[in-house]
């Protein structure tokens, strides 16, 4: 999973954010490209309180798609998630670490605390953690998570999977 922001410099609740998620079985975690594709969730950060699709987010910025990322990660894992242990791969320590709960929050409060509920509840039901892989360094999940939520924040279409998997649609 992974967020992204355009210009994330001097952020408001007007820049734009995406977020992006890809679901692997069967992966090795070394971002080689193996296991099966089970779906992909992407998304612009959303800062609206009024939007029905509103997590809590107050601005558009990296750390703000990253966590929104989380959220549908475990919001997908409530829904769809199947059965086994969960292991969610990020390059943002910041939101690994917001998400579990070893960091305290000092801004996107109530994003954070959204997540954190998520992480009990799925932790509840499951065996749950999170672990870091570098980013921009050739791992396949990671490198195609940061293409769909780069996309989703500028509002593009992302390119079809069997761009990062040949054989995948």
């Amino acid at each position: 999973m992974d967020g992204s922001c355009l210009g994330n410099q001097n952020v408001d609740e007007d820049t734009p954010a995406g977020w992006g998620v890809v679901i692997i079985t069967g992966d090795t975690g070394l971002g080689r490209g193996t296991g099966d594709v089970a779906g992909e969730l992407f998304g612009k950060v959303i800062t609206k309180p009024d939007d029905e699709n509103y997590l809590g987010a107050e601005v558009g910025s990296n750390n703000t798609g990253e966590l929104s990322a989380f959220a549908h990660a475990l919001r997908w894992c409530l829904k769809e998630g199947g059965e086994g242990e969960i292991i969610i791969r990020t390059d943002s320590t910041y939101a690994g670490n917001m998400a579990d709960g070893s960091w305290k929050a000092k801004a996107n409060l109530a994003l954070v605390s959204f997540v954190q509920d998520l992480w009990v509840e799925v932790g509840s039901m499951r065996p749950l953690s999170w672990n870091h892989v570098k980013a921009h360094r050739g791992h396949r999940w990671n490198e195609r998570a940061d293409h769909l939520a780069l996309r989703a924040a500028s509002g593009e279409i992302p390119k079809p999977l069997s761009f990062w998997k040949p054989g995948q649609r």
